[in-house]
């Protein structure tokens, strides 16, 4: 028998300055038995780091051919494409191609060794835009995850400022390939 997803209940207020971007975001986000808070981390401060009104999770590790987050244009086309974690290069040249835009929040333990070997293949595509955030920021995020979560996030000048209760953690954006 398989076990169920984990259900979390987000809230989201976000502040993007950069982008000149605010919203409430509320929504489920649920976590796949074999997903790790930290994972479950990084698709949420994707959700707010690439943020647009109609962005919304998809089945997630449940369907291989459609990637974590994304909005789909009202003619079923996929205009954005959001991965997170450590994709193999050929995955986003895919997506490039079927989407208008492909952005990814890459993070990970392997970090680096991705860096050297996927993003020289990467770079090119002028509709991809990647992304970095500290490794011990989504950690410390991970260890205060809750059923229900409640996050203030500000995004300016490149760094990105997230208050759970009364703690604030701040981590810089590191752009890689593109543009936010």
């Amino acid at each position: 028998m398989a076990l169920p997803s984990t259900i979390y209940r987000t809230q989201l207020e976000l502040s993007d300055i950069d982008r000149g971007m605010y919203a409430t975001i509320q929504t489920t986000a649920a976590q796949h038995p074999s997903e790790t808070g930290e994972r479950l981390v990084a698709r949420l401060l994707a959700m707010a780091i690439f943020y647009e009104p109609e962005l919304t999770f998809t089945k997630g590790l449940c369907a291989a051919e459609e990637p974590d987050i994304w909005v789909v244009g009202p003619d079923g086309r996929t205009r954005l494409w959001v991965e997170v974690g450590l994709p193999e290069s050929d995955r986003i040249i895919k997506a490039s191609r079927h989407a208008e835009r492909v952005c990814l929040l890459a993070c990970g333990r392997a970090l680096a060794s991705w860096d050297q070997q996927h993003l020289p293949k990467l770079k090119k595509l002028a509709n991809l835009s990647i992304v970095g955030v500290d490794q011990g920021f989504i950690a410390a995020l991970s260890s205060r995850l809750e059923r229900s979560i409640t996050w203030s996030v500000t995004i300016t000048e490149g760094t990105i400022y997230l208050t759970v209760g009364d703690t604030t953690l701040e981590s810089a954006i590191e752009v890689k390939a593109g543009a936010i």
